[in-house]
């Protein structure tokens, strides 16, 4: 007889100092990962996730950069146990803390807190990669076609012509093989305020605490600052990112001009790919609540488009794509129920 999720997971459990624990359900992400926190007396506190295998999930990846991570002095969860034969672990706990709820709570800290996720991210790229897969210009345009299969469709109510297609494919290939050069690092690729957590007890980088990394592949430096300052759920005050690309640039000697244009690259497609991510997560997904979003995502890549190096692509973005209105996001929420 086949087990259920939760008698897998009660069985995981039961195999740890954690069994007999209290646990609670956990708010969960994009992603089909589910979290309860785990409490028992005389235990740290540690969190479950349940990351089912048959629903395409696989805790390995996960295990691979946390410990990669905790061994270069930084804040990824601890691992207490693990079975990644059924998709289940038992992480430490590093708090509520979110940096994006330390911001709302506290403006003033946004600097200090941001300066600190670069000091982490700094130390993550300069230490020699794990075996993880490249994000180079071939994976990174296949994830930017998600705004011509989900959201240009969607928003205009019609379909892409391949010849506009592929006409999209081949400036965004364009702009990453002329700007993206130099040599790769680790890049997490959703390192963000939602991600972060600060732990003040805790010296030097290892007072931001990490997650969902797990997805990290070999890219250009400048992807992670991209994902941290141009930020899809909150704002990222315009002064801080400004002070925080030259904060940067500075403590790892980058070429400024050079950067900076790899930097506007990144960020274009990264914030082209979470359109029409949204747009998948709500048509195909069922997850109405992504669309909303989309203006933030938006403005970020009006920004992103003002760099010189970036003009034949904002010509295409101008002409044939529709900005994110409410008459659009309204649309694409009700392909969901189509």
């Amino acid at each position: 007889m086949t087990q259920t999720r939760q008698e897998l997971a009660e069985r995981f459990i039961a195999s740890t100092d954690w069994t007999g624990a209290n646990r609670t359900p956990l708010a969960g992400d994009a992603s089909n990962r589910k979290y309860d926190r785990v409490r028992k007396d005389g235990l740290p506190p540690a969190v479950l996730m349940d990351a089912a295998p048959e629903r395409g999930e696989d805790v390995r990846p996960f295990t691979t950069i946390a410990r990669h991570l905790s061994d270069l002095g930084l804040s990824a969860p601890m691992i207490y146990a693990e079975d990644a034969a059924h998709g289940f672990l038992l992480i430490e706990d590093l708090g509520d803390d979110l940096f994006a709820r330390m911001v709302a709570r506290r403006p003033d800290l946004e600097g200090q807190l941001y300066q600190a996720a670069i000091d982490a991210l700094i130390v993550a790229q300069n230490a020699p990669p794990p075996p993880i897969a490249p994000y180079d210009t071939d994976a990174m345009a296949v994830t930017a076609m998600r705004l011509t299969d989900w959201y240009l469709p969607h928003a205009t109510g019609h379909a892409v012509p391949d010849a506009l297609a592929t006409e999209y494919d081949a400036l965004v290939r364009n702009m990453l093989d002329r700007l993206m050069t130099g040599p790769s690092v680790m890049v997490q690729r959703d390192y963000h305020a939602e991600n972060l957590l600060w732990l003040p007890d805790r010296d030097g980088a290892a007072r931001v605490g990490l997650l969902d990394f797990q997805d990290a592949m070999l890219g250009h430096p400048a992807y992670d600052l991209a994902s941290l300052l141009k930020d899809a759920r909150r704002d990222v005050a315009v002064d801080v990112q400004r002070e925080m690309l030259a904060y940067y640039i500075a403590q790892t000697g980058a070429d400024a001009e050079a950067f900076t244009a790899a930097y506007a690259a990144c960020s274009t497609q990264r914030n082209l790919r979470i359109i029409g991510g949204f747009a998948r997560l709500c048509v195909r997904d069922g997850k109405p609540n992504y669309p909303d979003m989309m203006p933030r995502v938006w403005d970020n890549l009006m920004d992103d488009l003002k760099h010189p190096a970036l003009a034949a692509l904002r010509s295409f973005i101008d002409t044939h794509v529709p900005t994110p209105n409410a008459a659009i996001i309204a649309r694409i929420k009700a392909a969901a129920h189509g």
